[in-house]
């Protein structure tokens, strides 16, 4: 039997998969590592992390499937990670991850020196947003002069993967345009920009569509993960946009909601939109000739997370599981009987760029109690989504339906508050609930000949859930969000200096 490998370097976890050359999984293995938070709003991973996670789960994976023919391999990866490596290719430090918000005051002061942002986006398409990759080169620049002085390849996560499985040093456009220095509309590197900024654009690797093939695995690379020597390896993509393809999201009108640590909304495009205010990235697609636009909102799995941590301490259980909190949620009614949550427990990226906008139940009386709290955090995190569609909505982007991933795509509570809200369809998929690996191989496949069109890999994510939206509940959920849209901007003063009197406090 043949099939393709999908890798996903991820940010709790590398993800092996097998897909079968005629569409069926074969079977998925994951390694879970850390992260490394040395200060507040700091995130840092090693890379020796990501290598020892992948060969644990593609180690497993190849033993479990021996007779399996692999005939190609697509890589994914958290985006915008830096991993900054020196001559000889040894890692220097630490990579900065995605979700790292030190860059706040270089990536305005990169915005300066390109002449503002409307500039800037007349060389990228998008803003220079804090956690971009280009914004942690300025960072090293002006805080660690003497790794910056050392430093002659910047890579990001997955290709760090690929430089140890193929010995090359390659990316693709999807991930590269997430470092603020790439040009969408052209498919390169900004070279102008760059030259703006004071970058060496050798510091940064050739770039290639996602599905071509970048290399090939090396003796050593075989020998560290258990693979064949000479497999082809193709550039596959970030993780937020190669999923797309993953839940079958290829075509204007399909647009995809991810919750895990983060929440996602995207849509594929034909051709690159405007992004006058810059509050959506717009990338390129792992599909050759077509975009991407999402926005990103921090505060997702990470808000569902940080409540379940707060409800184990106040109620004194061991455990507060996920599905117990969607069971807390489900004794509510839509609107949480007025209560409403602001998710902003990490900052915000999008639709407000804001490292220092901070969470919040906002409307508490004494008659609430868990379901409404539950469920607040729940529509909290699904009104994030929302507000991101909206901008869509404002750039011309309609949804006839909406493909639900991530952990959240498992809870049909959470699906149908979303059907509710986006007001149409809301379906789960096959291979969507594998992630970014799974887009991965289809890419592999894209690249290796298995698949004729990115049209028909996509059309291998058949349906397998959908909700259809309740009017009486929508309607609810528009009033609570109309709420929720207010806040931000009513209560954004006295979210910035709560931050300022803890950063002092911690001083």
């Amino acid at each position: 039997m043949q099939a393709v490998l999908g890798i996903d370097i991820g940010t709790s976890g590398c993800k092996a998969l097998l897909l079968g050359t005629h569409g069926t999984l074969i079977g998925s293995e994951t390694a879970t590592y850390d992260l490394a938070q040395p200060r507040p709003g700091w995130t840092e991973q090693d890379p020796a992390l990501w290598i020892e996670g992948a060969r644990a789960s593609v180690g497993r994976l190849v033993s479990a499937h021996r007779d399996v023919e692999i005939v190609g391999i697509g890589l994914s990866g958290q985006m915008h990670g830096l991993t900054p490596l020196d001559e000889n290719d040894r890692v220097l430090r630490p990579a900065l991850l995605w979700n790292d918000q030190r860059n706040g005051p270089e990536c305005a002061e990169m915005t300066e020196r390109a002449g503002g942002e409307d500039a800037l986006r007349g060389y990228t398409n998008n803003r220079m947003l804090i956690g971009y990759t280009g914004g942690k080169v300025a960072w090293m620049r002006n805080h660690e002069a003497d790794l910056f002085g050392r430093m002659k390849h910047v890579l990001n996560p997955k290709d760090y993967l690929r430089l140890v499985l193929t010995g090359e040093k390659a990316t693709e456009v999807s991930d590269a345009s997430g470092t603020g220095l790439f040009d969408i509309r052209a498919r390169t590197w900004s070279l102008p920009l760059m030259q703006r900024l004071d970058i060496d654009p050798d510091l940064f690797p050739a770039c290639h569509e996602s599905p071509e093939v970048t290399g090939r695995v090396s003796r050593s690379g075989g020998e560290l993960f258990g693979l064949r020597e000479g497999i082809p390896v193709v550039g596959g993509g970030g993780d937020s946009v190669i999923q797309t393809i993953g839940s079958g999201v290829i075509e204007p009108g399909d647009v995809q909601t991810t919750i895990g640590t983060a929440g996602i909304v995207a849509s594929a495009l034909d051709t690159p939109i405007d992004n006058p205010e810059g509050r959506l990235q717009v990338f390129c697609n792992v599909a050759p000739g077509k975009w991407h636009a999402m926005g990103v909102s921090l505060n997702a799995g990470f808000a569902m997370s940080w409540y379940q941590r707060v409800l184990r301490g106040v109620s004194g259980r061991d455990s507060w599981s996920y599905d117990d909190v969607v069971a807390s949620a489900a004794e509510s009614i839509a609107g949480s009987h007025g209560l409403v949550f602001l998710p902003y427990l990490n900052g915000e990226r999008a639709p407000h760029s804001d490292p220092d906008a901070r969470g919040a139940f906002v409307g508490l009386t004494g008659m609430h109690a868990a379901p409404e709290m539950s469920r607040a955090v729940m529509e909290g995190v699904t009104f994030a989504l929302f507000d991101i569609f909206t901008v869509m909505q404002q750039a011309g982007i309609d949804a006839r339906v909406v493909k639900a991933s991530g952990g959240g795509a498992r809870s049909a509570l959470w699906r149908q508050m979303q059907a509710d809200l986006f007001q149409c369809d809301v379906v789960t998929t096959e291979g969507a609930a594998e992630g970014a690996a799974f887009g991965a191989a289809l890419v592999a496949g894209l690249g290796v000949g298995v698949f004729e069109s990115a049209e028909q890999a996509a059309s291998l994510c058949k349906p397998l859930t959908r909700e259809a939206p309740d009017p009486a509940d929508g309607r609810a959920l528009r009033r609570s969000f109309e709420v929720y849209q207010a806040l931000y901007p009513a209560l954004c003063d006295n979210m910035h200096a709560l931050a300022a009197a803890a950063a002092e406090s911690r001083a």
